[in-house]
Parts: C-alpha cells; structure tokens; sequence
C-alpha cells in the first residue's frame, strides 16, 4: 500500500469517524487521512474524500464517533457488487481492484464518503537535467512564482521537461498557471496545488499524478476552472482529483487529440459542471468519478470563443453523480448566427449513473439531448449504462428545444440514435422519458431503443420503458 500524507494547509473533513485500510490478513492498520469537499449548490455540505494505491487485496475499516448505530451501507456504484459489512458502529470491506467508490452510510448522501483507491504508481524520476522540482513542505503553504516567471524556468530545461510537484501545499501566484507545450506536469501523492492549469495555443502537454487541484476558496464569482483548455491539441491528463473549482472542472474548446483519464471532482456552486466540451473533436474521457451541481458531461457546439462543429468523441468506464441538472448532456448552445453546428459522432458506454437530483422539467435527463442555436444533433449511441435511481430527474429526454434561457432559435434535429443495454432502477422522483421534436421541419429521426431493463427485466414497450413518444418523430422503435 502507499498512502500519501495530507498538508496541514489541506482542509480536513470533520468526518465523525476514523478510517483505515490494511493489507488483508494483517494485523495492524494505518490512517487514511480525509478531505473535505463541498457537494450539492442549493444546500452545500461537507462530505469526505479520502485516496491511496495499492496492489493485492486490502481491508478498509470505518468506526464511528458518537454515531447511532449503522442500520444501512451501501457501496456506490452498485455495479461492483462489493458489500460492506456493518456491526453496532463499525463498517468493514474489502477491496481486490483499483476503483473509484462512494460510501452512504444510513443513506445520508451529502456527508458520505468518497474513496479513490488507486493501484500502485511509479513517480517519475526527478533528478534528471530536464526536471524542475517544485519543492513541498507538509507543514506550511509555499507561494509559487507568477506564470511567466515559472515558465522562463521550465525554458531553460531544454526538450522534453518536466515539472515535478512535491508533496505539500503549492498556491500559484495569481492562481493561473498557463502551461507551454511540449511540458510534461507530474503532481505526486499529497501535493495540494491552489490554482488553475491553463492550456491554451499549446501541444503535447501531459499532466499526471495523485496530487489534488483544489479551488475550494475561489467560488462561482470567479470563473476559474479546474483546468482550460484552449485551441489545444495533442494534451493528456490522467489521475488528477479537482476539489470544488468556480466554474468547470475541465473547459475543452476548440481543442483537438485530447485524453482525459481517472478525472475526480467535487462541485457546489452554480455551473460548476463536470466536463464540458465545445467546438472540439477526438476527445475520449476515459475512467473517473464526477460529482458535480451542475451537468457531469456536457457536450456543444459553439459558444463563447469557440466556434464549429464537436464531433468524434467517446466517453466510457466512468462514474456519474449529478447533485444539479443532467449527468450527460449534449446539444444546448451552437453557432445560431449561421445555421447551427453538427454535433456527431459520441459514444458514451460503459457508465455507472448514481443519482440525477434536479427539480426544474427543463433540465431533466440522465440522458439528456436537447439542441437548440440551430444544432444538428447525430450519430449518438449510449451503450451499457448503469442508473441507480433519481432523486429527481428523467432517463432519457430526447427533444429539440427552444430554452429561452439560453437559445435565441431552436435546434435544427436529432439523428440516428442508438439506446442499448441499458438497466435502470425504478425510484419514486422518476418522471416519464421524452423524445419529441420541435415542429415539421425540427424533427427526431431513427431513434432505436434496444435491450432496456427496468428492476431486472427487460421491457418490450414503450409504456413499461416509462417513454412517451411526442409529436414531430419518425421511425422510434424499442425491442
């Protein structure tokens, strides 16, 4: 096992019990220090999130304080099949695999815990000519240099360098890193970087480590993200945890070849969604846990700066937990100026959805396609989706739309959908499934619903499916 040590300048969760893990059949067990994050906007809450690597098969151990007696646990996703064992005020597991894990212990969901177990690392060495130390200190806080002072260092490095971040709590002066390219970025296991990482006119940019971005003292006024990036190309990111960042965890725009693998994030403020795409394309999102208040992935056209079609991208084997609005989404904001954009060409397979919790009809949807600026939604499949049940929300809401709020004109369509293998379990906050469009000309085409199980047993129906067919659709089947 390796577990990494927490900063004092880290803030802890308060969690009410202690948490432990030991190698299974061994007698002595070893602390895993937890953080605090924030959850759910309309009532922020502190939860826990607690992470380590190891190998082989492990005990994980929670004993609480001044706890009523656990009389409910379960291990989220549900999927993994991993069932904790409870006693008076104790709770036990084991782990045989890395996974990405939700605790809800007596279904209090916005104070549980959230644990990353990852399998083993090897840091990179860094006592090469090429390497820039960021040096830690776990008992203070260390100021970094602005920016551009940084990356006058990182200049000098010659090809191929490598900033590595220690362990320890970094606050980035000015609190915005802008990366150049050709900079590989390692933060190891208990290094706290306060900033934002900007990826912007830059290539070949890798990002990895067990380290922690946090943001949890920026708040929604200040737009910042957890990560932008920005006519960017050829950037991989992998294994990082975001802790409550302003606005986006990740901001993909214009961007192309990029790979974003194991992402973990926390979110509490108004539009602090997951990871948000926009005129961008070859993008897979592989792996990862989003518990977001707002969309966990959200897929567009054109907004802000950027412009153009979104197209080419995959999203699988990850974990989905929206506190606010959908945990997938795709179409709402294109090039409406000019006739709308093409988003085409998304695969999302392969997921586990624990919650959906949204009380507006207009931002229901665990699988949401809503165009509107003229969009042209194609081309989509959702594969292997795994829904534990919605506190309030939708399975699936297929329609062009005009949201006032955010579209000057209504999308132009959606087509060629592909709804396979996906098991969802009834709860009492689920509306019923939509797919309509908009008017003769604003249609939804050629959407096929295959292999829907619902509590168990696959459904034959659109009725036992809990779908509504509305007006303006051509060739919607189930089998």
């Amino acid at each position: 096992m390796k577990i990494y040590p927490q900063p004092a300048y880290a803030e802890k969760h308060n969690a009410g019990y202690s948490l432990k893990v030991r190698p299974l059949g061994e007698n002595s067990w070893q602390d895993l220090p937890v953080y605090a994050v924030k959850v759910d906007m309309h009532d922020p809450r502190e939860a826990g999130m607690a992470t380590f690597d190891f190998e082989g098969v492990v005990e994980i151990e929670m004993i609480y304080d001044k706890f009523q007696p656990i009389y409910q646990a379960a291990i989220h996703p549900l999927s993994l099949g991993i069932e904790p064992k409870f006693e008076g005020s104790r709770l036990s597991f084991t782990l045989e695999e890395a996974n990405d894990l939700a605790v809800v212990v007596n279904n209090e969901r916005f104070h549980n815990l959230h644990l990353f177990a990852n399998p083993i690392e090897e840091a990179p060495a860094k006592d090469n000519e090429n390497v820039l130390v960021i040096k830690g200190d776990l008992e203070r806080y260390s100021i970094l240099p602005e920016s551009n002072y940084l990356n006058e260092q990182i200049a000098q490095l010659g090809p191929n360098p490598l900033v590595y971040f220690e362990a320890g709590y970094h606050s980035m002066c000015e609190f915005i890193w802008q990366i150049p390219s050709g900079t590989t970025v390692y933060f190891e296991g208990g290094a706290v970087f306060r900033g934002s990482l900007i990826i912007e006119d830059a290539e070949q940019v890798t990002i990895f480590g067990r380290g922690i971005i946090d943001q949890k003292t920026f708040g929604q006024i200040s737009g910042t993200r957890g990560m932008r990036l920005q006519r960017a190309q050829n950037v991989a990111v992998h294994d990082l945890i975001m802790i409550n960042p302003g606005h986006y965890t990740v901001y993909v725009g214009q961007s192309t070849k990029i790979l974003l693998e194991n992402i973990r994030s926390f979110s509490c403020e108004g539009w602090t969604d997951g990871i948000d795409m926009m005129s961008s394309q070859d993008i897979t999102v592989s792996g990862g846990f989003l518990r977001t208040s707002d969309d966990c992935i959200a897929v567009y056209g054109s907004r802000w700066q950027n412009c153009g079609d979104t197209r080419n991208v995959l999203i699988e084997g990850i974990t989905l937990w929206a506190d606010v609005a959908h945990p997938m989404m795709i179409g709402t904001h294109g090039d409406h100026e000019h006739n709308g954009d093409r988003i085409e060409n998304l695969v999302f397979r392969n997921i586990d959805i624990i919650d959906q919790h949204e009380l507006q009809d207009n931002y229901l949807g665990v699988m949401a396609i809503a165009p509107g600026d003229m969009n042209l939604v194609r081309n989509i499949q959702f594969e292997n989706i795994r829904v534990e049940g919605m506190s309030h929300g939708r399975l699936f809401d297929f329609r062009v739309k005009h949201n006032s709020d955010y579209n000057p004109s209504p999308g132009r369509g959606v087509e060629d959908v592909t709804v396979k293998d996906i098991f969802v379990t009834s709860s009492k906050g689920e509306e019923v499934s939509l797919v309509a469009g908009f008017d003769e000309v604003r249609r939804v085409k050629n959407i096929r619903f295959e292999n829907i199980v619902r509590d168990g047993k696959k459904v034959n129906d659109f009725a036992a499916a809990n779908i509504v067919v509305g007006e303006f659709t051509t060739d919607v089947s189930i089998k």
